[in-house]
């Protein structure tokens, strides 16, 4: 069976120069950076200059036969709106792209006003990142919730990650009972690996909000391909809140350090736990009625020269 593919959770930069909790992130070369306290294989290592282009992207999901992506931001990249804005008006059809506030300087409802008047259609909040040492972001503090009221009254969507263990999941539980009609995607599984995790996803039955599995290959890694444990839980959650909640993702490039683009997704392919219209629904379905991708192109198989 043919799927359409799309990936609800991907990151895009052109350089990594930030910080986060206090500590570094910095490019350096051979698709590494220094992160917080050491030096870590961020990328693969042929992207020799650190360049998280969305051209490189567009690549590897045209051989990945992967139509469309949402991309999301992160504190760990830096503030990528200045790029992502260009990506979203040069490739309208294959890219979702979110703004991102500095959630850490008060006044950032004006910021968020001003992505959406500049075209973003989505806000990303990176709630497991407003956790710091000595601080920390309620996502039910009023300034949050005024952020999330704006963006609910002009139909804007919301990408949110939330810390382990529940340390957030009332905190997001109050925000979408004060804001019904705020489209949300929860990204990382609900943390899947992590105990609690069905909290988490348990708000997927709310009728505003999805699930997206951006990061599981990564949670996963320790049994590695092909993911068995991840197939079992995207199994659990399908019996939990319905395959019409799930949106597959890769949290493309940090996942494809390990393993290839396609084997982020191939491994729920070739499963026998999970029907074609499960499949079909996880892949891409749910993403494309959720973010309207409407013009996605044809992607024929090219076979490798190894075959």
């Amino acid at each position: 069976m043919t799927y359409t593919i799309i990936d609800a959770h991907s990151h895009l930069w052109l350089r990594q120069d930030t910080s986060w909790n206090g500590m570094p992130i910095r490019t350096l070369k051979d698709g590494r950076s220094f992160f917080l306290t050491e030096e870590v294989q961020m990328l693969p290592p042929f992207m020799i200059d650190g360049r998280n282009t969305a051209e490189v992207f567009l690549s590897n999901m045209n051989y990945a036969q992967v139509g469309g992506a949402v991309v999301v931001q992160e504190f760990i990249d830096g503030l990528q709106n200045d790029y992502l804005e260009q990506v979203g008006r040069e490739h309208p059809d294959r890219f979702f792209v979110f703004g991102m506030c500095d959630y850490f300087n008060d006044g950032f409802v004006d910021e968020a006003k001003a992505l959406a008047g500049r075209g973003f259609k989505g806000l990303a909040v990176p709630g497991h990142r407003l956790i710091l040492s000595d601080r920390r972001i309620a996502l039910n503090s009023d300034e949050m919730m005024s952020m999330f009221h704006f963006m609910e009254d002009n139909g804007m969507t919301l990408s949110v990650c939330l810390a382990e263990n529940n340390l957030q999941t009332e905190e997001m539980r109050e925000v979408i009972q004060e804001c019904p009609a705020l489209k949300i995607a929860i990204g990382h599984f609900g943390m899947v690996t992590a105990p609690g995790w069905k909290d988490q996803l348990k708000l997927a039955l709310y009728d505003n909000v999805m699930i997206e599995s951006g990061g599981i290959t990564w949670l996963f890694n320790e049994e590695f391909y092909p993911f068995k444990g991840a197939v079992r839980a995207i199994r659990q959650a399908i019996d939990t809140v319905g395959a019409d909640k799930l949106m597959w993702g890769s949290d493309y490039p940090r996942t494809i350090t390990a393993i290839t683009y396609k084997m982020s997704y191939d491994f729920v392919v070739k499963s026998d736990e999970l029907s074609d219209e499960e499949k079909a629904l996880f892949l891409g379905e749910n993403a494309r009625k959720f973010y309207g991708f409407d013009n996605l192109p044809d992607l024929p198989y090219v076979k490798n020269m190894s075959e």
